[in-house]
């Protein structure tokens, strides 16, 4: 039996967390995986502030206690004051990996010449990979329909579950 995964779905948003905005980006992040995934999955979502100390912690709790093997997050990536998602991401991370936002940047700028503002990263504590999307829910299913092939690998590469899709073609090395 394949071993169920649970996917953290982290949305950082002052005024969703005071229920004074509707959260979209958790809700297109979710609706963006029960499309795609087709292996056993569990979301465990969290709406949460722009404070860098409640990033860290709710991102430490979903893969340490929780043991999510993938978390992303939406919210927090731009350049205002406010904006601390990255910072946070780094300081829990073992090892980051720059070719995430990378191509997110890539992607994002055949859309919005804002795109260059963004500074969304990954990077990987313990056995969980973490991803910083954008918040338009637009722009998330556009990154993630381009970022997704490498995510299953590099899960496997963390020795976490193994994430199958049916619609989005994902690439793993042919064994030899």
């Amino acid at each position: 039996m394949t071993e169920t995964a649970k996917i953290g779905i982290v949305t950082v948003s002052d005024r969703a967390s005071r229920g004074e905005y509707e959260d979209l980006g958790g809700p297109a992040l979710r609706e963006w995986f029960e499309k795609h995934l087709s292996s056993p999955w569990e979301p465990v979502a969290r709406v949460i502030s722009d404070d860098q100390p409640v990033i860290e912690e709710t991102l430490s709790e979903l893969a340490d206690k929780e043991g999510c093997c993938l978390i992303v997050t939406t919210g927090g990536t731009g350049p205002a004051l406010r904006d601390v998602t990255p910072e946070a991401t780094e300081a829990v991370c073992q090892k980051m990996m720059p070719g995430f936002g990378e191509l997110m940047r890539q992607i994002s700028l055949k859309y919005v010449p804002t795109a260059i503002l963004s500074r969304q990263t990954a990077g990987i504590r313990g056995n969980t990979l973490m991803v910083n999307l954008p918040g338009k829910p637009s722009a998330i299913a556009e990154t993630l329909d381009e970022l997704f092939p490498a995510i299953p690998y590099c899960v496997d590469l963390i020795e976490g579950p193994f994430l199958e899709s049916e619609s989005i073609k994902i690439f793993r090395p042919k064994k030899k």
